[in-house]
């Protein structure tokens, strides 16, 4: 029979040491700042697969290689209407949001 190891920790009360607990300003904003980091690898995700560099994409959607960078790796001041015509015409994708 296998030992359990008495040290190790959920991620979610690794969470909620680091950052406090749900609802908490630390919380809320690493909630929110993760949710901009997994946009982000969404969209540099689903652009590697369809072998576009980031200037390819740009062109794709009529915006700059430096706008799908800044995506890409922060996700920070999106325009929601900029957003979708990238997924949207430069990725051939959906945009699908759900409110919890």
């Amino acid at each position: 029979m296998k030992k359990m190891n008495k040290n190790l920790t959920s991620f979610a009360d690794h969470l909620d040491s680091q950052y406090g607990k749900m609802g908490t300003p630390d919380r809320v904003k690493y909630e929110a700042e993760f949710e901009t980091f997994k946009l982000g690898a969404m969209i540099q995700e689903l652009r590697n697969e369809k072998g576009l560099t980031q200037q390819e994409l740009a062109d794709k959607c009529g915006t700059t290689r430096n706008y799908i960078s800044r995506i890409e790796n922060d996700a920070s001041d999106i325009r929601l209407s900029t957003l979708m015509r990238i997924i949207r015409e430069g990725l051939g994708a959906r945009l699908s949001l759900s409110l919890k």
